[in-house]
């Protein structure tokens, strides 16, 4: 299953990733996880929310620019070594990870992990195949202030 995420770009400076908290906030959409990157210039915000097409017109009406990229959420073991053998996995698969980031909340007490790949519905056939368990979004989505 792919979830949608939203990206932003943000200017690095101080009081810019407010804007588009607060009006998710007005909005009351609620960001499930969220992702930072900054470089000297600028940040990407990475969020993921319920309703996404609704955050994502929330925020392109306040004048953000807003991107929308598919990712895939993974379950792995939350024990050490478990992130070492799933990325064992992709690299032994060949797929290519453009990046990745916890997801705030998890299911059935494993890691839940966020993935950005450069061909998601190969990773996603390679995931299935090898085994990995690949969360749907309703399981994400219900696990949010449980």
């Amino acid at each position: 299953m792919k979830l949608m995420q939203l990206s932003l770009f943000v200017e690095n400076r101080p009081g810019q990733l407010k804007g588009p908290c607060e009006a998710l906030a007005r909005a009351g959409i609620d960001i499930l996880t969220l992702s930072l990157a900054d470089t000297a210039q600028f940040g990407i915000l990475r969020v993921i929310v319920r309703d996404w097409e609704r955050a994502r017109d929330v925020l392109k009406k306040e004048g953000m620019v807003v991107n929308v990229a598919e990712v895939i959420p993974v379950e792995v073991d939350d024990r050490p070594g478990g992130l070492a053998e799933l990325l064992g996995t992709m690299e032994h698969e060949g797929l290519d990870v453009e990046y990745m980031y916890a997801f705030a909340v998890s299911p059935r007490g494993k890691a839940s992990l966020i993935f950005r790949f450069e061909k998601p519905d190969e990773a996603l056939r390679v995931l299935k195949q090898k085994g990995v368990r690949v969360l749907q979004a309703e399981e994400l989505m219900a696990v949010k202030g449980a």
